[in-house]
């Protein structure tokens, strides 16, 4: 942790605040471990609890669905567990592999309500069995079984509004007209817009002639839309079968409310059912089957959110109405009359000449498009006891075989458009005529698109042993092959993994502790003789015991050390260099598309590494009331691909025509370090009960290997550099002066500068501002936030139990480079942000003090618009993620019912609530749906 800023140091004391006031914290999953599964769910096995050493969390989602309803899986689950941070672990993000039953499966796929326990696989030693492809940590979701009870039937209900936190705002048509005006006074134009155009937009006194758009308005968006869900779980079984069953459906709307967007929905209906066989002392086996199907509809046309973004207020009304046109204009009347498409009875598609169709009147006319999915899930397993063969000798296999479709199917229509012709009678004018664009036209043809249809095929098997010797000496070892396949649409290739693995574990007296791992990989992505990797991973620990202060239980040490190799990041036939189309070649007047050269062979080619270090401290305190957990961790991955244009001699590559010779070489390396830390615990005073949990991962990265050989400036050099890194321009301020633009380096970055615009600083000092003097300007938190925080509270009192999660991430940037940000150049929407703009009179910024945007300009703006630290921003951010207040009513009422056994109602609200200095930024979005509240109220009753 030498390298936390400290600017971290007040969240660690606060942090160290929080446990001393709480003595006695909550475990993550809201029970104590006394009461805890004894097994924790691992690679192709279970191990005990007591036996686990770093590199795991776990979250018992099953408990936690009792104090906290939610409806995805991963939902801010760094609030329970350290390591995760809510888009990876350890620093690593991408291409974490996700498993559902052991399978790789999509993690939305499977709803909260199924899972029984989460394992995040964060250490390189907890991920080997799995191979290749778990290479940068893997998220293990187990779903609920059967138990050997009497039939239990639980049925829950819930329905809520999403609320909208925040819309972008736009300027209307007349501070549009305005601000327009001034671009082009900027750029030494004449004026767009006339003094009674501006005051026609203002005045609103004929607002189907003079346009104003809110595409945010209440005209064509709800502030809220519902979702609501249904429920049913079936278990039971007996000593030969065991079953459990889940059945569920959801519908959600959407935020649109006119046309045929008013009926959008999406909905699901799914059946999971895990099925467990006992068939005699020594075979046993399971199968698992999930079926789900999804459909979503929506208008034909045009994307309105990203229209939202482009489409400047003043361009068209989208709906006019019939009685505006002038009661003599017969040819006018005629064209509306053989409309089809009149909307309420008294509006018309209106139209311009460059907007001939819209998103409006796709809405209303366009037809309409419904995506639907399928989705089947199928496991079967066998476990074999072979205690005859060998004392503690198992067998295990299970073989999968999923299907996923999904398209859309849609009814697209053309439809007339009417551009209108006004006069200025009766004051406030009126349609003489119509320009007609297109006809309504519906063909009756249902049209397919956007077709996928996507496989998995899984398989493993394992013989497992576990036995103790003298009553000490306790041995499991496990031996596993492994394998999957993938098949997506539009790809040719597979995603393929497989392996062979082998793990012994050791422990005396389960005091000292000693395990191996290794695994050998096989890659197709490489040249023939490099396709199979050995990764190695070995841990010891320490069970401590003795000699500890009093207050402490125990305290668990373990370090572990691992070589994982993996040809993620790796394509295809990358090995063998290609060649492709390109280039043109004229034979006296005649010429050909020319064949190239892309790249050359290197069959020296070779795994991708993960070498890591951890080390791991947990243990209990004050009887077994108090847990934490913490865990420092180093890893580097190693040997990723890159060209080797500079090690090899120039003439290998060519720029015109473009030709290459160069080999993919594997060079880059890449190393993450940090610490993640949870205390949890529980305390119990008659009827009340506290929990509490604190988790807190930090992590920095630092790019250790790069081919920086043709960087000049060391300031430029990525090696030594954060992996998340933000390059861009030092911001100086606004030029205040043609006099200082004359006198500054040539700024070459863009559009020739002027007054108003931003100014960079020359960081070589070469007189001239190019890429060369991009800078680093802070962390992006590409992989997650550098500090992740997550707090969670349940207090209990009698049937009533509170539950308060927090979340919150720290330490990175953001830069504001969206439309909505750059929206003052050419014919750009206008966003509020311009209102800030520096105003240019005369070659002078008359507000220099509360300027904070470039000048507007209808140019390209791109000089202004370049990745700077002046739209640099902070995203530290505090979260009140989860607040829900549950009822279970009292069991002495259901005595005498032979039906219900138990009823819970719980009210909740999530995203309630951001702590943050740039809170609108970060809860706004940009060319999408708007961000929401959640507002739930929900039913439980067990039968």
């Amino acid at each position: 942790m030498k390298n936390m800023k400290s600017t971290y140091k007040p969240i660690l004391t606060a942090a160290l605040a929080f446990v001393s006031a709480f003595p006695v914290m909550a475990q993550t999953d809201g029970e104590d471990e006394a009461n805890q599964q004894a097994q924790v769910n691992a690679a192709f096995r279970q191990i005990a609890a007591d036996d686990l050493m770093g590199g795991y969390s776990t979250v018992d989602v099953e408990e936690l669905m009792k104090k906290n309803n939610i409806t995805y899986s991963l939902d801010n689950m760094q609030g329970y567990v350290g390591g995760w941070n809510g888009n990876g672990m350890w620093g690593i993000s991408d291409d974490i592999l996700y498993l559902i039953d052991g399978v790789p499966r999509d993690r939305t796929n499977v709803k909260p309500d199924e899972i029984k326990d989460i394992t995040f696989m964060k250490g390189a030693q907890a991920v080997i069995l799995y191979g290749s492809r778990a290479a940068k940590g893997a998220v293990l979701i187990t779903t609920k079984r059967g138990k050997q009870e009497d039939l239990s039937i639980k049925v829950k209900a819930n329905t809520g509004m999403h609320v909208a936190k925040v819309y972008p705002e736009y300027l209307h048509s007349a501070e549009y007209a305005t601000l327009y005006n001034e671009a082009l006074a900027n750029d030494g134009l004449a004026a767009k817009y006339s003094q009674a155009d501006i005051y026609n937009y203002a005045s609103k006194q004929n607002p189907y002639r003079y346009a104003d758009v809110d595409f945010y308005s209440s005209d064509y968006i709800k502030k809220a839309y519902n979702r609501t869900d249904v429920v049913a779980e079936i278990t039971g079984g007996n000593k030969l079968a065991k079953f459990y069953s889940n059945v569920s459906y959801y519908r959600v709307g959407d935020y649109m409310d006119f046309g045929t967007a008013k009926n959008n929905y999406t909905d699901r209906f799914d059946v999971r059912g895990n099925v467990d066989l006992h068939l005699s002392d020594y075979v046993s086996g399971f199968v698992n089957a999930t079926a789900t199907y999804y459909n979503a509809k929506s208008p034909a046309g045009k994307n309105y959110w990203e229209e939202a973004t482009t489409f400047r207020p003043n361009r068209l009304v989208p709906l006019v109405p019939i009685d505006a046109i002038d009661p003599n204009a017969r040819p006018a009347l005629d064209l509306i009359g053989a409309s089809s498409n009149i909307i309420d009875g008294k509006y018309f598609l209106a139209a311009s000449e460059a907007d001939q169709t819209n998103v409006f009147a796709d809405y209303y006319a366009a037809g309409k498009s419904t995506w639907t999915s399928r989705q089947f899930q199928f496991d079967a397993g066998v476990n074999l006891n072979l205690e005859k063969v060998l004392k503690g000798l198992s067998f295990h296999t299970q073989i999968s075989i999923d299907y996923a479709t999904s398209y859309s199917q849609s009814y697209n229509n053309t439809y007339a458009t009417y551009n209108p012709a006004w006069s200025n009678a009766n004051g406030k004018g009126a349609i003489i005529g119509l320009t007609k664009y297109n006809e309504d036209k519906k063909s009756g043809n249902q049209n397919i698109s956007g077709s996928t249809d996507n496989q998995t095929i899984a398989f493993n098997a394992h013989f497992d042993y576990k036995n103790t010797f003298n009553d000490d000496h306790n041995v499991n070892a496990i031996l596993v092959a492994n394998g999957f396949t993938q098949t997506f649409s539009g790809e040719y290739h597979k995603t393929a993994n497989a392996n062979l693995g082998l793990d012994i574990a050791y422990n005396y007296k389960q005091k000292y502790y000693a395990e191996a791992a290794l695994s050998v990989v096989h890659s197709a992505r490489l040249p023939e003789n490099n396709r199979q990797g050995l990764s190695q991973s070995y841990t010891l620990g320490w069970n401590i015991v003795s000699n500890i202060p009093s207050y402490f239980d125990y305290i668990r040490l373990s370090a572990s050390a691992s070589n994982l190799k993996t040809d993620i990041g790796m394509n295809y036939y990358e090995y063998l260099g290609y060649y492709d189309t390109g280039g043109w070649w004229d034979w006296g007047g005649s010429g050909v598309t020319g064949t190239q050269a892309k790249s050359g062979p290197n069959n020296s080619l070779t795994f991708i590494e993960r070498k890591e270090v951890s080390v791991n401290l947990k243990g209990s305190m004050f009887n077994k009331s108090v847990w934490f957990d913490l865990s420092y961790f180093t890893n580097s991955i190693e040997g990723q691909l890159i060209d080797g244009t500079n090690y090899v001699p120039i003439y290998f590559k060519t720029y015109y025509p473009e030709t290459s010779f160069v080999s993919r070489i594997n060079f880059n390396n890449d190393r993450r370090s940090g610490v993640d830390f949870s205390i949890n615990g529980k305390k119990t005073v008659g009827d009340f009960e506290l929990q509490g949990g604190l988790n807190l991962t930090y992590y920095t990265t630092e790019a250790t290997k790069r081919d920086d050989t043709t960087v000049a400036d060391d300031y430029q050099k990525r090696q030594g550099r954060y992996l998340d890194g933000i390059w861009g321009y030092q911001c100086l301020g606004f030029f205040k002066s043609q006099e200082e633009i004359d006198n500054s380096p040539v700024q070459k970055v863009g559009d020739t500068p002027r007054v108003g615009d931003l100014k960079y600083a020359d960081q070589n000092n070469d007189g001239v501002i190019d890429s060369k003097d991009q800078v680093e300007l802070g962390k992006g938190g590409w992989y997650g936030h550098p500090l992740t925080l997550g707090i969670n509270l349940t207090a209990k009192y009698k049937n009533f139990t509170l539950f308060v999660l927090g979340t919150g991430g720290f330490g990175s940037k953001g830069v504001k480079n969206n439309s909505y940000w750059w929206s003052g150049a050419s014919e750009n929407k206008y966003s509020a942000a311009v209102r800030d703009r520096a105003i240019v009179k005369d070659g002078v910024i008359t507000n220099l003090n509360d300027a904070k945007y470039p000048a507007l300009t209808t140019g390209s703006g791109t000089n202004n618009f370049q990745t700077s630290d002046f739209w640099l921003y902070s995203t530290d951010q505090f979260n009140l993620a989860k607040v829900q207040f549950t009822y279970d009513f009292a069991e002495h009422l259901f005595e005498n019912s032979k039906a219900v056994k138990g009823v819970s109602v719980y009210l909740s609200g999530t995203d309630l609530l951001k702590i943050a200095r740039n809170r609108e930024i970060l809860e706004m979005n940009v060319g999408s749906a708007p961000q929401s509240r959640f507002y739930n109220l929900g039913v439980k009753v067990q039968f």
